[in-house]
């Protein structure tokens, strides 16, 4: 190693540990060595010129004895617990500098890139073996980021691929006058602009869900208002896909919540229901009370949900039929925004099905304290 002139001498904290430790023992023995050959002495021959009975040459013969006694014993013991204590400092320094090495070594990797750098624990300490949990929680956290982002930058092109693609398609077709602009063509211009516009809100929610600038503006409003009112937005599409939507609501107490948080909600479910409902079908959403609060259902008799599914329903981008889901014009993100608005209010959203083909539900379980619930979440 080549250190520049002037330049400070830098010692890791093993060397530190070691020569801290070797201060101790030399002061220490240093001190036992000055009382050992000064004090002691000084006063044994007190006590027996005090007792009498001895002879000079006696006094001084047993001041020897116990001068050179002394001085042997204190070297002997000083000398093993000197070497003890540097056995035992240099072997602890060496453990903690290991460990505080890989540490490093780990945290430039996790810098690097590298999300699937895991430590395990030193052993030598509560402290650095928490230290060691943590760092691995922590590269978990960023692990699952990673993943999350690389998932959500595909599934962001592709959903943009197929409307850029079906306009540029149409848009050459009319150039070349292969097709003429016909209401049916401005409509399917319309359907995947519409389906961008959907999109980028949809992005737009899921940015404002992350950074923590999702506000709430509440108020108290009863369920039942809430749930015709969600209802009411959604009767022309029903209407129009043939599919009964019925809504029962009794009167409970009010709830504070954003109305138009919640009608985001409530419509991102009922839409959901609707795309997966046949014509003829019905979609009941209703409400009743809970010891802290009130329960609200969305069920339908659709389609269903196969078992595998419904732990991964509210993931970013997840569909149980990508090609099916995207034939029925969902973005992947609507019940992912939906569980964090719940969550915004201090309630739960869990999904329910018996199967495929026997209809699903949906609970959200929302508590009549819900500011205080939400008080220890990032969302606001």
């Amino acid at each position: 190693m080549i250190i520049a002139a002037g330049a400070p001498v830098v010692r890791g904290i093993a060397a530190r540990l070691v020569i801290a430790m070797t201060l101790v023992v030399f002061a220490g023995g240093l001190t036992a060595f000055l009382v050992a050959t000064l004090v002691g002495p000084a006063l044994f021959l007190q006590h027996v010129t005090e007792s009498g009975g001895a002879s000079q040459d006696a006094i001084g013969h047993a001041e020897e004895a116990f001068r050179s006694a002394s001085t042997l014993a204190t070297t002997i013991a000083l000398g093993s617990a000197t070497v003890t204590s540097v056995a035992a400092s240099v072997f602890l320094a060496r453990r903690i500098g290991a460990s505080l090495r890989t540490m490093a070594e780990a945290s430039t990797r996790l810098a690097a890139g590298r999300f699937d750098t895991r430590v395990t624990a030193p052993g030598v300490g509560a402290e650095f073996d928490q230290l060691a949990r943590a760092f691995n929680a922590m590269a978990d956290r960023l692990d699952r980021d990673e993943q999350l982002r690389r998932r959500l930058t595909a599934d962001v092109a592709h959903e943009l691929r197929t409307p850029v693609a079906t306009i540029a398609a149409t848009l050459d077709a009319l150039d070349d006058d292969v097709q003429q602009l016909t209401p049916a063509t401005t409509a399917v211009l319309r359907a995947q602009a519409s389906r961008l516009t959907r999109l980028s809100a949809d992005l737009s929610d899921v940015s404002r869900v992350d950074s923590g600038n999702l506000h709430l503006h509440r108020q108290p409003l009863a369920p039942g208002a809430i749930l015709s009112a969600a209802a009411a937005a959604a009767a022309g599409a029903y209407a129009a896909a043939g599919v009964t939507l019925v809504v029962d609501a009794p009167h409970l107490p009010d709830l504070p919540v954003d109305l138009d948080r919640l009608g985001q909600v409530f419509a991102n479910l009922l839409d959901n229901a609707l795309r997966h409902t046949p014509a003829g079908g019905t979609v009941r959403v209703s409400a009743a009370p809970t010891p802290s609060g009130v329960r609200f259902v969305v069920a339908d008799n659709g389609e269903g949900i196969d078992q595998a599914h419904l732990p991964h329903l509210f993931e970013r981008f997840y569909r149980v039929d990508a090609a099916r889901d995207r034939a029925h014009g969902g973005s992947g993100i609507g019940l992912s925004i939906t569980r964090a608005l719940v969550h915004a209010h201090g309630g739960t959203v869990t999904a329910h099905s018996a199967g495929a083909g026997h209809g699903a539900e949906f609970l959200i379980e929302l508590p009549l304290d819900g500011e205080d619930a939400a008080r220890g979440a990032h969302l606001q």
